[in-house]
């Protein structure tokens, strides 16, 4: 069984995800644990659940959402994992994070790159690696078929999509994505956003304003 955990950190409020399983193999989706409090709080769960987080990866490599790439690395001792499109996206945070009042951000390089169509293990689960571009020049989603949860990040959110007029972002492509690449997953499908609640393929494809059924182009 699939277990998905969300903790909201930084002044964002991001989500940052656990993904585990029954066996206790665990994988951190965009940690965005900037203060110290943030990531003990992570660490605390991890180890009253007995986790072993064995990869670290990212859905795209906005500020938000890779604080904590820096302390998850040396903590879990693990590579990252971005697309290759957000080499760029990530290297700018250097750039412009302080700007936003994170002086202390310590940047660190990918090791790895994850590619559309690709699978990641839990355990014995599998998990799809899908391609969403639009809001990032890289940004991936994490489907688990099984149990019809999906990690989507900044894509779409209840009621919402992602913004798309930062570097790299392409309102129209996001639309698309969206449209073949999550509203066709099961209606029953639970999205876990990168900012706010949780929501579902069916509430979205009736009830959202940019890409449901009552959007206006």
């Amino acid at each position: 069984m699939l277990h998905i955990k969300s903790f909201t950190f930084n002044p964002f409020q991001e989500n940052t995800y656990l993904i585990y399983d029954e066996s206790g193999d665990a994988i951190l989706v965009d940690p965005g644990c900037y203060e110290v409090e943030e990531q003990l709080d992570l660490l605390d769960f991890i180890t009253e659940k007995k986790l072993k987080v064995n990869q670290l990866i990212n859905t795209h490599c906005h500020v938000d959402h890779v604080l904590g790439n820096f302390w998850a690395k040396k903590t879990f001792s693990l590579p990252l994992g971005i697309h290759h499109n957000e080499i760029p996206v990530l290297k700018s945070v250097e750039v412009y994070g302080p700007n936003y009042g994170f002086k202390d951000y310590q940047s660190t390089d990918a090791d790895y790159f994850l590619k559309e169509g690709g699978q990641l293990l839990v355990g014995k689960e599998s998990i799809e690696i899908l391609f969403v571009p639009g809001h990032a020049p890289g940004h991936l989603v994490f489907y688990h078929k099984s149990s019809n949860q999906a990690i989507v990040g900044d894509t779409i959110f209840r009621g919402s999509i992602g913004r798309t007029d930062l570097p790299g972002g392409n309102h129209m492509l996001l639309l698309s994505k969206i449209k073949s690449e999550l509203l066709t997953l099961p209606e029953e499908t639970v999205l876990f956003p990168g900012h706010g609640p949780s929501t579902t393929v069916k509430h979205e494809k009736s009830t959202n304003p940019f890409v449901g059924e009552t959007a206006v182009l």
